[in-house]
């Protein structure tokens, strides 16, 4: 079955006729907003009659003073019923982040890597050379010094005082220095 495209032109027809008749029922329902506007207006607020005497208007003020007050405590009532209810929207949706969230992380495993390996596992592929870090470094002899062998060579150090006693030993020591 093949199906036949539109042509622009009647695309664009189809196109302006939806629109006109969204725009239509748009402006219907602007209209009944404002009618339903002006109709809760007229419900709640009937027209005010001013009085002519001062004792008239006292009590008119204090007529709109106890309905302002208690306008005001059903907004205090609603806005405490409204945070109350988002304190609690809040709770709950931690409640179920909770619960999806219980599960067990696995215990990490010492991984010995080699530095290739390391390199690897950190450039990806990019890294092809082996690195010998052993090759690099300078290989150092181990001089024993002679003053090390002297000390070590010392021996029991009662024997050494021995010698030394006396002025033969005392002799010697200057010979030794000199």
């Amino acid at each position: 079955m093949s199906e036949k495209k539109m042509s622009s032109s009647r695309k664009h027809h189809l196109k302006s006729l939806m629109l006109s008749i969204a725009k239509g029922l748009l402006e219907v329902e602007a209209k009944e907003k404002e009618s339903e506007r002006t109709r809760y207006m007229a419900d709640i607020c009937p027209p005010l009659s001013l009085p002519g005497g001062v004792q008239a208007l006292q009590e008119l003020c204090r007529e709109l003073h106890h309905k302002i007050d208690v306008t005001d405590e059903e907004r205090y009532d609603l806005a405490s019923k409204v945070d109350k209810s988002s304190k609690e929207i809040e709770d709950l949706k931690i409640k179920v982040q909770d619960l999806k969230g219980k599960f067990k992380k696995p215990a990490l495993r010492k991984v010995r890597l080699s530095a290739d390996q390391m390199l690897q596992a950190l450039l990806g592929s990019k890294h092809k050379v082996s690195l010998d870090l052993r090759a690099n470094l300078k290989q150092v002899k181990k001089e024993v010094k002679e003053e090390d062998k002297e000390l070590r060579d010392v021996g029991d150090w009662r024997k050494n005082i021995e010698d030394k006693a006396g002025m033969d030993g005392r002799k010697k020591m200057f010979e030794s220095e000199a």
